[in-house]
């Protein structure tokens, strides 16, 4: 690969941006080389700079960006020297670009059919049959099936995952050389990114696509790319191949980067993650020398911070590193000082769901279904919920999206209420009990940390106001000094700057406005808290950071924590016990330990391959789903995972119900499989040591 010229060389890229305020450097000193066929990750916290490289590669920098050094050589010739009629002709032809939002990328007014011959008609100048069949067997590779409605479709009519595949479709349509992926799977299911993962690969393997990916999450990089590029406050830092970079992280950034990702290793009390200290530099903030140096621990003053420091060859395999003291770092890490915990001792039972169900009425007024008394249908959100939560108690609800586990929060919190069955909390029942008929004491007790921020947080009010209102509303405090000094000390807790109190939400990072929606959560001394996706969004620094400082106000206040999540290594590592959820039925629940090891379900089985591990010495079984989630409207008769169920058994798996089995007291899995084929299955995971990575 190395005799053949590069397709894309970028060397020694600077990138600014023009405004009022003067100059905003966003790329510094950048260079990367990339060969046709292959694949390279850019990893690194938001604001590093990793889609502005994207972007100017894309040539879409807006009218206030541009490149004001180095250069961008595309199969030899500088993208600067392009005209506009010329880019137009390179975009989606031999450079395509796959973004993060797929309903961003898709108009909402067109048919996906529309959109997706347009791509062929405009860069090769075919018919309109030509161009539909072409896009018909596309959307057949990327595994969407029955192609021809979706080709008829609008976008709002097929879900998120299938959005995605339509977007990869139009990127593959133009057979590009180069793809760029920023941040494609974020938002997705696991089971989801899986399957739309080794997609990408196997189409890109046929059509000899080169990659760019763009990501935050290592454990994606180290499963599709060959070499990765990490970066920081706009400067590559560190470049080598996946093996050698994920084996031997010689940059301290790139090291902390590994220590805030709850790898099978971790362990919430022996061994807890350690986030970065510090936040990212502002481009017109980076300090002199190592823009790292006020977050390193090996930071030595005279030395980092006295000139721009290179990138430097650490040997001869192409891993490069942007750091003066390198060759000493490796050996003084430990590996960094680790505080073990006292595990939390678990109180007694505060939560208990009995036979929960939760519908909701369809109302079809149809002729037909009034003649045939139909004219009511149910959507089975939750079917018989049976589990419980103890004080100080870590429990997490797992599941793909539309599985019921949003559902079950709402009913908690009082948003909606249940169809039969019991729910009691700290000794009442509440599930027929809608919030505005509880109690301030029963509202003050259960308190909800959202997925984002940004939608829950007042722009118009100070932080300290939003806090200060839960205070007072739930009779926590009533004299406005005290409230005053509460809220203070709720920010001291989320380790927040007291300053903060005057601040309003749009003067705050995402991370920062996350600890605020934990503090107001904790304000009203709750009992419970659910944290519905609360870290999802967030770089894998700062959700350490967030997930620890759960932990630690966990243990100060003894709260029971109903976590929320489809990322089961954050589960892992930071719950007790796990219900598995899958349309609206409990699959599996017991212990962490219990869950992760067999017997598993075969959905569990599942939702752990699909887990992406930043290992190289970890192993795992591949099982991709096929096909998606039954309508809750219309569920299968018998197991609700009978569709998609790689060890499906028979026919008593499509029209009967499975029973609950159970090796341990706490551990039950709703299944037809004997208990003893399933103790019998292979590990998901494990562990190789000093093998290399796939």
């Amino acid at each position: 690969m190395s005799d053949e010229p590069p397709l894309l060389e970028i060397e020694n890229l600077c990138i600014s941006y023009f405004t009022r305020a003067g100059e905003i450097p966003a790329v510094v000193d950048f260079s990367m080389t990339l060969h046709a066929g292959e694949s390279i990750g850019l990893v690194g916290e938001s604001g590093c700079g990793k889609s502005t490289v994207a972007m100017a590669i894309m040539q879409y920098m807006g009218h206030n960006g541009g490149i004001v050094g180095g250069s961008i050589r595309f199969k030899g010739r500088d993208l600067a020297s392009y005209s506009a009629k010329e880019l137009r002709r390179l975009r989606g032809s031999e450079v395509a670009m796959i973004y993060q939002e797929p309903m961003a990328a898709l108009n909402p007014s067109l048919t996906l059919g529309s959109q997706l011959i347009e791509v062929p008609m405009t860069h090769e100048g075919l018919r309109r049959s030509e161009a539909y069949s072409r896009a018909v067997e596309m959307l057949s590779d990327v595994r969407l099936s029955d192609p021809e409605r979706v080709m008829a479709a609008y976008p709002h009519q097929i879900s998120g995952g299938q959005q995605q595949r339509v977007v990869i479709a139009m990127a593959l349509l133009g057979k590009p050389s180069l793809l760029l992926l920023d941040e494609p799977t974020t938002a997705l299911d696991v089971t989801v990114e899986a399957g739309i993962v080794n997609l990408i690969a196997d189409i890109s393997k046929k059509f000899g696509t080169a990659q760019i990916y763009i990501s935050h999450n290592l454990g994606l990089i180290l499963s599709t790319c060959e070499r990765v590029c990490v970066m920081y406050s706009g400067e590559a830092i560190e470049e080598g191949r996946i093996v050698d970079l994920f084996e031997r992280p010689l940059h301290p950034y790139t090291q902390g980067l590994f220590g805030c990702i709850p790898l099978p290793s971790c362990d919430k009390n022996a061994r807890p993650l350690t986030p970065i200290r510090g936040q990212l530099p502002l481009p017109h903030e980076r300090p002199r020398g190592c823009y790292f140096g006020p977050r390193c621990d090996y930071f030595r003053d005279g030395l980092c911070n006295r000139e721009l420091i290179p990138m430097s060859p650490s040997d001869q395999s192409g891993h490069r590193v942007r750091c003066l003291r390198w060759q000493e770092v490796p050996g003084e890490t430990p590996e960094r000082v680790v505080v073990a915990r006292e595990r939390i001792q678990v109180g007694e039972e505060v939560l208990r769901a009995t036979g929960l169900q939760k519908y909701y009425p369809i109302h079809d007024r149809s002729l037909a279904a009034l003649i045939s008394g139909k004219g009511v249908r149910y959507v089975k959100a939750n079917e018989t919920l049976d589990f419980g939560a103890c004080v100080r108690e870590t429990v997490a609800i797992v599941g793909e999206s539309g599985c019921g586990k949003s559902t079950f929060a709402k009913v908690l919190m009082g948003l909606e209420t249940a169809t039969d069955g019991e729910l009691h909390f700290a000794g009442d029942e509440i599930s027929r009990s809608p919030v505005r008929k509880r109690s301030p004491q029963q509202l003050g007790s259960l308190q909800m940390v959202f997925q984002n921020p940004n939608e829950t947080l007042n722009p118009s009010h100070t932080i300290g106001a939003q806090i200060g209102r839960v205070i007072k509303k739930f009779g926590v405090e009533s004299d406005p000094g005290k409230i005053q000094q509460r809220v203070l000390e709720l920010l001291d807790t989320v380790k927040l700057p007291r300053d903060f109190y005057k601040r309003r939400p749009r003067q705050l990072s995402g991370g920062q406005k996350q600890r605020v929606g934990i503090a107001r959560a904790f304000a009203g001394n709750p009992k419970m808290v659910v944290a519905d996706e609360p870290i999802s969004a967030l770089d894998v620094s700062v959700a350490a950071a967030v997930t620890e400082l759960l932990m630690d106000i966990q243990r100060e206040h003894g709260t029971t924590l109903l976590f929320i999540s489809h990322d089961l290594s954050v589960v892992r590592y930071l719950a007790d016990r796990i219900v598995v959820m899958y349309l609206g039925q409990i699959m599996e629940r017991g212990t962490t330990e219990q869950v992760f090891a067999p017997p598993y379900h075969p959905y569990t089985e599942a939702l752990l391959s699909a887990v992406p591990i930043a290992d190289p010495n970890v192993k795992k079984r591949e099982i991709v789903l096929e096909g998606n989630i039954p309508s809750a409207l219309n569920p299968p008769k018998g197991c609700p995972f009978a569709t998609r169920c790689p060890r499906k058994i028979g026919d008593i798996c499509d029209n009967e119900m499975p029973p609950r089995k159970s090796d341990h007291p706490r551990h039950v899995i709703a299944c037809h499989i004997p208990l003893e084929d399933l103790i019998k299955v292979e590990p998901v995971f494990r562990t190789v040591a000093g093998e290399a990575a796939e």
